[in-house]
């Protein structure tokens, strides 16, 4: 090698790198970081909001469908076993679907019965509804006013013949 380049080397390994001596971050990059992170927030927070009202709309569908399915079963079950199609009471021997006596009205389970048939006594506010509602998605939306509503209501039928009424009453308004 030549004398200048070994003076070349020598100098590069006497000179520390600029960042050897200093540990951490500048005001500055953390102030910018900070800032990126807030507006990003920002932007997040309304999108997780609304996806809260989602899940509550798509868990009251849910809570209709099984009622409806629990219906049609009872409702098969009670004609299987012999009864009319408009049977109202207990029927003897009673019927017990699921752990479940069910009580009939025209045919179809009462309210008390289709929340236990349908499964949903643990997963819903099944307590301090106003008729006809019989489930609603958790304890600040009960049906107390029509802005606060997001539950579903069952109405048994009114005669023999009919099906009973099914009613979601969720909207991203009410299920805020």
């Amino acid at each position: 090698m030549n004398e200048r380049t070994m003076r070349n080397k020598q100098n590069q390994q006497k000179q520390p790198s600029k960042r050897a001596g200093n540990q951490g971050f500048t005001l500055v990059e953390l102030v910018v970081v900070v800032t990126i992170i807030s507006i990003l927030g920002a932007f997040a927070l309304p999108k997780f909001a609304a996806l809260q009202a989602d899940a509550r709309m798509a868990k009251m569908q849910s809570a209709a469908g099984s009622m409806k399915a629990a219906a049609a079963m009872a409702h098969a079950t009670l004609i299987t076993r012999g009864h009319s199609a408009g049977f109202t009471g207990t029927p003897d021997p009673a019927i017990v679907i699921e752990g479940v006596e069910v009580t009939y009205v025209n045919g179809y389970p009462n309210a008390t019965s289709i929340v236990a048939l349908a499964g949903l006594a643990d997963d819903y506010v099944t307590t301090g509804l106003t008729s006809p509602r019989v489930v609603a998605a958790d304890s600040k939306h009960t049906g107390s006013s029509a802005a606060n509503d997001c539950t579903v209501s069952y109405v048994t039928p009114a005669a023999a013949n009919n099906q009973p009424t099914f009613t979601v009453n969720a909207t991203l308004d009410n299920c805020t």
